[in-house]
């Protein structure tokens, strides 16, 4: 035991598949404390009948059929002809477009490959400079994750057993806030570069908004049904689900009805993916909590600081450092177990816990050794793995800037939950 642990980590370092990595780290410490390992397969099968989770593949068939249309073009359009008079407005265009495509495809890789031939020739030939048009890229993949319904807000609120509709109100202020601040900087240098700007026009506005009409309104429709009471997150997935197929199939005729098998297969291949991580992860979490080390560390952490304040700075700093290390599905669940009872000891609420989480993983995507935004970038763009850490480097500390606003002012988190009479505590 003392040193299968660390042996499965550094395989897991050396590219072994995470959820084996977590199943071998599970089993050896629960024989090493003479428990019978079927405790790991019945946290699985109480995984399986969650309801929550069923979202999850509903949401990700329905993003992977709009990664596959003409989604990304639509989107990226309505942004250039609605925000391409501003300074820094292809800049935007690029922010908003990643963001909103990343919440539906709940994947930071997916959102690079769909839309970074598109965007990034784009910000070269408006006269962007090359390295900040790399980064720029490279980072907003992953600036959906605050945004519903992005995966990582479905999984925290499952294991932390907070309300989901609280965490998509939760995140919207935060979200918006990380865009505008990278649209400042955007601003910066699209003057410096002295790029023009292109004079807002109603006839274009009114042609994209046309062409992108049944893709648009999505979120407002699928936000607006569940905060109004009328369906419920797993109905919401459904709907979204049957909408993607009737917009994109019948509508558009963007994808033909014989690829739906060939979707289908694709997406759940990536939440078979994603379950078969969390299912592991939750073996090994079980271990822990049944080893009391939640506990250990609360004791620890409240002899070594007297502040919430102060807990939450050092909690970033580990947090910046898991995300660097751990995907975000296994961040969530080997990590957030460990964190809960030590955040409510601290009076920290648990929905703003979960904005500070999920900020922390959407920078964790950037950030070597392992962050997958630079592997995919590097894959998609031809560009090594130094290169993109190095252009990467501006836009993460704008993202950890706002981190610091987003942990040491709640309400940035909780007022939109206030306002609207959620359950968030005071």
């Amino acid at each position: 035991m003392s040193l299968g642990i660390p042996a499965a980590i550094f395989a897991g370092l050396l590219g072994v598949p995470i959820f084996l990595v977590l199943a071998a780290m599970a089993f050896m410490a629960f024989a090493a404390a003479g428990i019978d390992s079927t405790a790991i397969a019945i946290e699985m099968t109480r995984l399986s009948s969650a309801p929550l989770l069923v979202a999850i593949p509903l949401f990700t068939f329905a993003g992977t059929m709009f990664a596959e249309a003409g989604t990304a073009r639509r989107l990226v359009r309505v942004s250039r002809e609605l925000l391409g008079w501003m300074p820094g407005g292809l800049a935007y265009v690029v922010l908003a477009t990643c963001a909103i495509f990343t919440a539906f495809t709940g994947a930071s890789g997916v959102t690079i490959v769909a839309l970074g031939g598109l965007l990034l020739p784009a910000l070269l030939h408006a006269g962007y400079p090359e390295r900040f048009s790399l980064g720029l890229v490279t980072t907003t993949g992953s600036l959906g994750l605050l945004f519903p319904p992005s995966l990582p807000i479905l999984i925290y609120a499952y294991v932390a057993q907070v309300p989901l509709d609280d965490l998509f109100l939760a995140g919207v202020v935060p979200g918006v806030l990380l865009i505008i601040l990278l649209g400042l900087y955007a601003a910066r240098t699209s003057r410096r570069a002295g790029i023009a700007t292109q004079p807002f026009r109603w006839k274009g506005a009114v042609a994209a908004l046309r062409e992108a009409i049944w893709e648009v309104p999505l979120p407002f429709v699928v936000l607006g049904g569940i905060y109004s009471g009328k369906i419920t997150v797993t109905e919401a997935a459904s709907l979204t689900a049957l909408y993607a197929i009737v917009v994109e199939v019948i509508l558009y005729r963007d994808i033909p009805l014989r690829r739906i098998p060939e979707i289908t297969q694709k997406s759940m291949a990536l939440v078979a993916g994603i379950l078969l991580i969390v299912a592991t992860a939750f073996g090994f979490t079980n271990y822990l909590i049944d080893a009391e080390i939640p506990m250990r560390l609360l004791d620890w952490m409240q002899g070594a600081f007297t502040s919430k304040w102060t807990f939450l700075l050092v909690l970033n700093v580990f947090l910046l450092v898991v995300s660097a290390l751990l995907d975000v599905f296994s961040s969530l669940i080997v990590v957030l177990p460990l964190i809960v009872p030590i955040a409510t000891a601290y009076e920290v609420n648990l929905v703003h816990l979960g904005i500070i989480f999920l900020t922390n993983l959407e920078i964790g995507y950037s950030m070597p050794p392992l962050g997958l935004n630079l592997f995919i970038a590097s894959l998609r763009f031809r560009r090594s793995i130094v290169e993109l850490t190095r252009v990467s480097l501006p836009f993460v500390g704008i993202l950890a800037f706002a981190l610091a606003l987003i942990t040491y002012i709640p309400s940035l988190s909780l007022f939109l939950v206030r306002a609207l009479g959620k359950g968030a505590t005071p």
